[in-house]
């Protein structure tokens, strides 16, 4: 299969395509001859669509995933540093939630943008489980707990922090997941040095995208350490046969809207 179609009334032979190639097999066009990717080369591809989107005159088609081509309307993406500085630093997590719950197409919206996130070799790595029955999820916060009590009285790190957490839970309480309506879990291929912060890539872009969409949400630290070890948590969550738990939020509708950016530390930073 051809790797690039190259349409010759547009192609202006400017050679950004192979300039901009992170794999260096485009072949830039030569007087007579349009950009290419010789066979030989095809099986480095990675697909990550450098070459098509760098084209100016939109000649260079890369030859996968067809359908999903979309050129940007007028102005899209355009973020001023005034707008896009305030809506970062405004970013919090949401840990009091109304009941109100969040549609499974607004969701679908989220990850819709988080799938475009950054990962090693575009391998795109991440896959995702969505819990979005609330009873589903208050079920797996108690699984929670549950390794909590294992920790009692242990070894662990977590031992004399656990109590506390513990006894909110049986006063009713939710430390784990906040009584949060719905979870999002990021799973990876077992085995994958770099597929762990590709997933954390892309869980951040869920994170920062979500208040675009209403949605607030916040990592869940408690149920990511227990979703690694504790056998009764990782067979609820039912991962798919080779794929491996990489990390969690807990997200739903604000009960509380923000007005301000809080304070921050100085940026710890060294020049050379």
């Amino acid at each position: 299969m051809t790797t690039i179609l190259v349409n010759q009334d547009l192609c202006t032979r400017c050679g950004i395509c192979a300039i901009v190639c992170p794999m260096g097999i485009v072949s830039p066009a030569g007087e007579n001859t349009l950009p290419k990717v010789p066979d030989e080369k095809a099986g480095a591809c990675i697909r990550c669509g450098h070459c098509e989107i760098h084209c100016p005159s939109q000649a260079l088609l890369l030859n996968c995933l067809i359908d999903e081509k979309g050129t940007l309307p007028a102005g899209a993406g355009a973020i001023s540093k005034e707008d896009l500085g305030p809506y970062l630093k405004k970013r919090r997590s949401v840990r009091h939630f109304t009941k109100e719950l969040v549609p499974q197409e607004t969701v679908a919206g989220i990850l819709d943008v988080a799938r475009y996130a950054a990962s090693g070799g575009n391998g795109q790595p991440v896959g995702w489980l969505v819990i979005l029955d609330p009873k589903k999820v208050h079920r797996l916060a108690g699984l929670v707990v549950d390794w909590m009590r294992t920790l009692e009285n242990s070894s662990h790190p977590m031992s004399g922090y656990v109590p506390g957490l513990i006894a909110a839970w049986d006063a009713g309480m939710d430390p784990v997941c906040r009584g949060a309506p719905h979870l999002v879990v990021a799973h990876i291929p077992e085995g994958n040095p770099i597929a762990p912060v590709d997933a954390i890539i892309a869980l951040t872009h869920f994170d920062i995208a979500a208040p675009a969409f209403g949605v607030g949400a916040c990592w869940a630290g408690f149920f990511s350490m227990a979703a690694r070890s504790y056998e009764p948590l990782k067979e609820a969550l039912a991962l798919p046969p080779g794929r491996e738990y990489s990390y969690s939020l807990f997200f739903g509708y604000p009960q509380y809207k923000t007005y301000g950016i809080p304070r921050r530390n100085p940026v710890l930073v060294e020049w050379r």
